[in-house]
């Protein structure tokens, strides 16, 4: 009778602890993740930091950098973040267009739910000088762009015009742009990258052939880390939401990534979105009879926008993001789509709205003209 596989195993007693912990080095996240529920031997090896350290590598190239180590060393390290960052932000609390006052006309002064939230936070956690954001876009496995912020751009001001003005965060000036260390701030992305060319853009706007690429292989991360509070979000979304090609020239892709944050649910602004926008644009070397089509990010930029579509200021802007920290997360892309695709609905729902409204203000206008012309006329006759 042949052995069972159990029988087999017990021959072979306990495995080495050198031999499971070179196992678990080279599976994927989850499952490191899940085979620490096997035992606690197994669970204080998936604890192990260099471990998650190469998952984060992978994931977000800018985690290789000395001073993201430094900084994640103080917050809470490389197994906290791929906890908190992987999973994506879920918006539980869905949009609702209320009766009165509504067609945007109120105003979204309150971004939180209640007075017990703003009172658990110090003054000294909601300065921008506590945010640091994270960023990386990959395509193909490929490092684009990785930059590293701290605070707030242009937040000194923080009563001042950055209080008052369209809250809005810009990574890149220009698409030659330069790191602090005088090397180019980008990797060009080339058809060895897997990139397809771009023959002739008649073509390529009937098969879209290069646009799909982008959308198939393009991903951008944006994490933002409070290191006052020692809580952190990734505020991108895995895949693309949404985006133009050809536009505004030929040659340009915007691609928009992003989340839905929850910000007040009892005003017409219960939601926001949050947009990461950006922007590249291709160029092609012909290289004897073949072209080979080079492609660079000109825009990448991050702002909130209500469901009327107005951009949110600076202080509204920094309480949302602080929430945003400790909104539900899920793993489930299809549930953070659903989320967002039901916003999209209720923010369509509320401009039609808004346009009736309109449409019978203009009404009433006319036919109140129309009303006096006639009670003119009747007196001068």
């Amino acid at each position: 009778m042949a052995p069972t596989r159990l029988a087999v195993a017990r021959e072979a007693g306990p495995l080495n602890n050198d031999i499971v912990y070179e196992v678990l080095r080279r599976v994927d996240p989850v499952t490191l993740a899940t085979a620490s529920c096997v035992s606690s031997g197994i669970k204080s090896m998936t604890e192990d930091e260099a471990m998650w350290e190469k998952c984060c590598n992978e994931r977000w190239p800018s985690t290789k950098d000395p001073e993201v180590k430094a900084i994640l060393s103080e917050v809470g390290g490389f197994r906290k973040l791929y906890a908190e960052c992987y999973p994506l932000i879920l918006n539980r609390q869905q949009p609702m267009v209320r009766d009165e006052d509504e067609y945007g006309m109120k105003d979204c002064d309150a971004w939180w739910d209640d007075e017990d939230d703003l009172e658990s936070h110090e003054p000294s956690d909601l300065s921008p000088s506590n945010l640091i954001s994270i960023v990386d876009v990959v395509y193909n496995g490929k490092s684009v762009f990785s930059r590293t912020v701290q605070g707030i751009p242009g937040a000194d001001d923080f009563l001042g015009w950055f209080s008052n003005c369209p809250f809005r965060i810009d990574l890149l000036k220009s698409p030659e742009e330069e790191d602090e260390r005088g090397h180019e701030a980008q990797a060009p992305v080339l058809v060895t990258d897997g990139l397809p060319s771009i023959t002739s853009v008649e073509k390529e706007r009937k098969d879209g052939k290069f646009w799909k690429a982008l959308w198939d292989n393009m991903r951008v991360s944006w994490i933002l880390i409070n290191k006052k509070t020692k809580q952190m979000a990734n505020l991108a979304s895995w895949r693309p939401l949404g985006g133009l090609r050809h536009w505004p020239c030929d040659e340009d892709f915007l691609i928009r990534f992003g989340s839905i944050l929850p910000a007040n649910r009892d005003s017409l602004c219960s939601a926001v979105q949050c947009n990461i926008v950006m922007k590249c644009r291709f160029s092609n070397l012909d290289v004897g009879e073949t072209v080979n089509t080079t492609l660079r990010l000109t825009e990448l930029s991050m702002q909130l926008e209500d469901m009327g579509g107005a951009h949110v200021n600076g202080k509204d802007s920094l309480a949302i993001l602080h929430k945003a920290l400790n909104c539900p997360k899920s793993r489930a892309h299809v549930e953070v789509l659903n989320s967002y695709h039901q916003y999209l609905k209720v923010q369509s729902e509320l401009k039609e709205k808004k346009i009736r409204h309109e449409g019978r203000l203009d009404t009433a206008a006319v036919v109140s003209g129309i009303g006096v012309f006639v009670f003119i006329c009747y007196f001068i006759i």
